[in-house]
């Protein structure tokens, strides 16, 4: 290992709140001496540092690196490559160097196609990984639902291309989650009806930040504006666990 190197730290920043960051993310956020986070190519704003702002010193040299949304792999691996050199540049001086993520660092996390090029491109680069609190936990909590009991198994998919993944595996699992309902939430709810669990569902956007919404039927999310921050948990036994708890979700006061 060169240590003439600084080290990479993958910091995730939980699902929205500030208050639902690790104490070990806070620390290591003030212990780099770079913060990079992804921003879109349109602005440099940066939802993972929004959300960490309250924690991160004022003298703290963030910097943003914008990533195209595109269905073109080709143009999304050279972007990532550009970006991994930008953040190489930094470690190969020695510097310590932290990526935001939202939600958890390793779950359809960006910063995992970075370490994959970083590992190719200077294998002798620490990296260290801090684990965040990942969108579909904290719906969870928010609606006291249990997301597996027993011998029961959970499902976490992306419904970013509709209800595709769902098809693909439905009946493997008692319980489901869909992140990245934003885009195609009709033919999810319509895989949802296949699977014989949409009124099982309940869908959740914006966890923990301000306009937070519970939906008890998920096909009202057809009706919204799409939000980035949706997500819905689909279970076989919703009515079981809601007896459970005591209490519908719909009696949470948000």
């Amino acid at each position: 290992m060169n240590h003439s190197t600084g080290t990479f730290y993958g910091i995730g920043v939980g699902p929205g709140d500030p208050e639902l960051l690790t104490l070990k993310a806070v620390r290591m956020i003030n212990h780099v001496d770079v913060i990079f986070a992804a921003s879109s190519i349109k602005n440099r704003h940066s939802l993972a540092v929004e959300i960490a702002r309250p924690h991160i010193s004022d003298q703290a040299d963030i910097r943003m690196l914008s990533f195209q949304m595109s269905n073109n792999e080709d143009e999304k691996e050279t972007l990532w490559e550009e970006n991994a050199r930008v953040i190489m540049a930094e470690l190969e001086q020695g510097k310590n160097v932290a990526f935001l993520t939202l939600g958890d660092v390793l779950t359809y996390s960006t910063y995992g196609y970075l370490i994959r090029i970083i590992r190719q491109k200077n294998p002798g680069i620490p990296i260290r990984s801090i684990p965040g609190i990942p969108s579909y936990l904290a719906a969870a909590s928010r609606m006291n639902m249990p997301l597996v009991e027993g011998e029961e198994s959970l499902l976490i998919t992306s419904g970013a291309r509709g209800g595709k993944a769902l098809r693909k595996f439905s009946g493997c699992a008692e319980n489901v989650v869909l992140l990245k309902t934003y885009r195609n939430i009709k033919d999810i709810n319509d895989a949802l009806a296949e699977a014989g669990l949409l009124r099982n569902s309940r869908g959740v956007s914006r966890c923990g930040r301000a306009g937070e919404k519970i939906f008890e039927d998920v096909t009202d999310l057809e009706k919204q504006k799409p939000d980035y921050w949706s997500l819905i948990i689909a279970k076989r036994n919703l009515k079981k666990d809601l007896e459970k708890t005591g209490h519908d979700h719909a009696g949470i006061h948000l």
